[in-house]
């Protein structure tokens, strides 16, 4: 029986998840700096929410850089895994627009 490699699971450190990150910042500086540190990571789809598809330790990572920019007395920031059924049950109004996941090149 021949393998199909199309439809072998990566390894769990290989398996990119969405997820949405909101931000509430007070201050212009610190939001500043969030706002670019999340443009390296995913893509913005509203003034202080970004959409990215990351694999777990590049959530880690940004996670704790994210933790050194902001003021945990202060500003507010959401971190929200999305699964697969529920980033298909996404519903969006107005001039939203699905972030499609990069597709894979095989040179």
């Amino acid at each position: 029986m021949t393998e199909n490699r199309q439809s072998e699971t990566p390894p769990l450190r290989r398996r990119t998840q969405w997820m949405v990150i909101s931000y509430d910042i007070t201050d212009d500086k610190r939001r500043s700096r969030v706002m670019k540190v999340l443009e390296g990571h995913g893509r913005r789809v509203q003034y202080s929410v970004f959409e990215c598809d990351l694999r777990p330790e590049a959530l880690e990572k940004l996670r704790a850089r994210l933790l050194k920019l902001i003021d945990a007395n202060q500003d507010d920031l959401r971190i929200y895994p999305l699964c697969e059924n529920c980033l298909a049950k996404t519903q969006m109004l107005g001039r939203a627009k699905r972030y499609e996941r990069a597709g894979h090149v095989i040179a």
